[in-house]
């Protein structure tokens, strides 16, 4: 038909990947510091004890899960 859009493609892969990760992410009005959405699968199990664990500890999942990472991937100071 004419006069329909065009149909979009997939987005390109980037050419420097360092340069891409380290890009700052557009803001999405959640917070200053937490600007990059990440996502995983996980069981369902896994996901109903992560909950249960946030809950019990007084905190979000979203906040337990960036301690866990923040401990496991501390920021480098040389």
């Amino acid at each position: 038909m004419s006069g329909d859009a065009p149909a979009r493609g997939f987005a390109a892969r980037p050419r420097d990947p360092d340069s891409w990760v380290r890009s700052p992410e557009r803001r999405t009005g959640r917070g200053e510091h937490y600007s990059a959405r990440l996502t995983i699968d996980v069981t369902p199990a896994l996901r109903g004890r992560i909950k249960v664990a946030a809950f019990q500890r007084g905190q979000t999942v979203a906040d337990l899960l960036r301690a866990m990472l923040e401990d496991a991937f501390p920021e480098d100071r040389a």
